[in-house]
């Protein structure tokens, strides 16, 4: 079909009317080729017309002269559960001249769910009336999949938000850059955004987006944040939500889990750059022992086409914490952990370490010295372990010093500070070529590492994550790690020594070294009252995260006096320990008092 120009009026219309459908299932997606060609060809738009519905909803437009070829327009229906139209309008304001053509009209993936003679399985729902067999996933989730709504029957309002009436119990945080903004039909810049919601599939229906123009800023972020959670446990907890992200200068879409109220929690989820004119759905399965809350938070791009929607927020499985709205606070020490309200009765003075469970005392350099000399091992509860993997979300004693002068909060400051956080590969984004997609230690997407994330900071940026105070570690004692480093503006990676005010640097890397984890070992020996620490520096720009996983301290427990004498092919120390002959004048203090490389023996 093409335009045949039939008279130089101002203001004529070209008008192409659908036959008229009755409904749409929630995969519906139409497509079609069209030609737009000429200096003074103009714009062309495709409306949808719903029955009761005033006004029209755009689904597509072209402004202006295209070139010489045939393109194709793909936009996604979804569920349209009322009878409509389409009309394609072609309006010339003044002299037309060009060629306005479409073919080839293909709807897609349209109906409804077939009937189906049983549903059996734990992850299947029986719809009532049409018998479609439908996902379970699919359940409560603000969208009629069956076709006759017995999904969406029985569910908690408090579970679910379509935006429609407000935010629902979600909130906007106070502690970020802006807010999200609740909004109908297309956002005020052309290019970007929707130009209609996911509940409704009409510019009728609400939605929240973040609006990239002016006064904005490249990284300002907008937070929502859901009602908060009880303890998942086993059970299956999963939140859904469906996301807009259209525009040449779309950033990214986060979202964070939390225990504690001043913190950002740890990654679940994100997606950076432009996914096209579509709303898209994600699924993120929540695991916590501990009550918990969901961050969604947008990051504005590096301009004004970036502009981000978000719909149809739901969770299933999960249940509401008690309808409070408070999370624990996070309390920081230097170890990480805060010390217990009392202690057992003890005669301990203030230079040894009291035994939580017995009272008994040790000497304060055997506190965090590898080696547990309390029977219920509370020496050493509050020190970094020995081996860590970062498997169970914990950071195992490692502590960031730069945050916690920020006080510990969540805030401006933080969510755009330079700094190391737990990861995985199944949140990162394959396409930036530059983050782990494995861990180490499991191999799969799903496994934690520790990485330092370059789309914060600037150049020359430093983040370091540091050890509480290690007492004392013995003459074989050496650090290992494997790091992750690779992009075209990595940085670098350092291992440094910290005692007192002295800081020395073990181990330096810079630059790319490959899309693999590498092996590195640092030799430490005998020190004593230290503090380890790994210092990332931001390169160029963000291409260049670099990510550690499966730190072990290994052979660091001090040696131990024996009261047997040293045999034949061992040497005596001056402070009674026994080592090989063969470590003598080797230079390494095996001995701890360097009674073995004095040169006098």
């Amino acid at each position: 079909m093409f335009i045949l120009k039939t008279s130089n009026s101002i203001s004529q219309i070209a008008r192409l009317r659908s036959p008229e459908f009755r409904q749409t299932g929630p995969n519906c997606t139409l497509s079609f080729w069209y030609y737009n060609y000429g200096e003074s060809v103009g714009a062309a738009e495709l409306q949808l017309l719903v029955d009761g519905v005033k006004r029209p909803t755009v689904l597509w437009r072209t402004y202006f002269g295209e070139g010489s070829q045939w393109l194709k327009a793909v936009i996604q229906l979804g569920r349209l559960p009322h009878a409509f139209q389409f009309s394609l309008d072609k309006i010339s304001l003044g002299i037309y001249e060009g060629v306005s053509a479409i073919d080839d009209i293909r709807f897609e993936n349209c109906a409804l769910p077939p009937p189906a003679l049983s549903c059996e399985g734990p992850n299947r729902f029986w719809c009532r009336d049409t018998k479609a067999c439908i996902d379970n996933l699919l359940i409560c989730d603000l969208l009629d999949d069956c076709g006759d709504g017995s999904d969406e029957d029985s569910c908690d309002p408090d579970l679910q938000c379509n935006f429609e009436n407000g935010l629902c119990n979600w909130e906007q945080d106070v502690q970020d850059d802006f807010d999200w903004i609740r909004i109908r039909g297309p956002t005020p810049t052309v290019n970007t955004g929707p130009l209609k919601d996911h509940t409704t599939g009409t510019a009728r229906g609400h939605y929240l987006y973040l609006e990239s123009s002016e006064p904005r800023h490249f990284r300002d972020k907008a937070v929502l944040l859901s009602p908060l959670f009880n303890p998942s446990e086993n059970g299956t907890c999963a939140f859904r939500f469906h996301y807009h992200m259209f525009g040449k200068q779309v950033y990214r879409l986060s979202v964070f889990q939390r225990s504690v109220s001043n913190t950002k929690g740890w990654l679940l989820w994100y997606k950076i750059g432009n996914q096209e004119n579509r709303w898209l759905r994600q699924t993120l399965f929540i695991r916590s022992s501990k009550p918990f809350q969901i961050l969604v938070e947008g990051t504005v791009g590096d301009g004004f086409t970036g502009d981000i929607g978000l719909d149809d927020v739901s969770f299933l499985g999960c249940t509401l914490y008690n309808g409070k709205r408070n999370l624990p606070t996070i309390s920081t020490t230097t170890s990480g952990t805060s010390a217990p309200a009392t202690l057992p009765m003890n005669n301990c003075t203030e230079q040894e370490f009291v035994c939580r469970a017995s009272g008994h005392c040790i000497q304060m350099i055997q506190k965090c010295d590898f080696k547990p000399d309390c029977s219920d091992k509370s020496d050493e509860s509050a020190c970094v372990m020995e081996v860590c993997d970062f498997e169970d979300k914990n950071l195992c004693g490692w502590h960031q010093p730069a945050l916690e002068q920020m006080s510990g909060t969540y805030s401006v400051h933080i969510t755009k500070t330079f700094m190391w956080q737990l990861g995985r590969g199944a949140n990162r984004y394959p396409q930036q070529g530059h983050c782990p997609l494995t861990d180490h230690t499991t191999g799969t997407e799903e496994g934690w590492y520790l990485f330092a994330d370059s789309s914060n900071g600037e150049f020359g940026n430093t983040a370091d994550i540091a050890t509480p105070v290690i007492s004392l570690t013995g003459p074989r004692c050496k650090i290992i790690f494997w790091n992750h480093m690779n992009g075209s503006t990595i940085g670098s990676l350092e291992v440094l020594y910290k005692s007192s005010n002295k800081t020395s640097k073990l181990w330096t890397q810079s630059g790319s070294q490959g899309p693999q984890w590498n092996r590195a070992e640092v030799f430490l020996g005998v020190r004593s009252d230290f503090q380890i620490i790994f210092r990332a520096k931001r390169g160029v720009s963000y291409m260049g995260d670099v990510a550690v996983d499966d730190i072990t301290f290994e052979d660091c427990s001090p040696l131990l006096i024996s009261d047997k004498p040293c045999t034949s092919e061992e040497f005596m120390c001056a402070n009674k320990y026994c080592i090989p002959k063969n470590n003598l004048c080797d230079f390494v203090n095996d001995c701890e008092d360097n009674s073995d490389e004095s040169p006098r023996i």
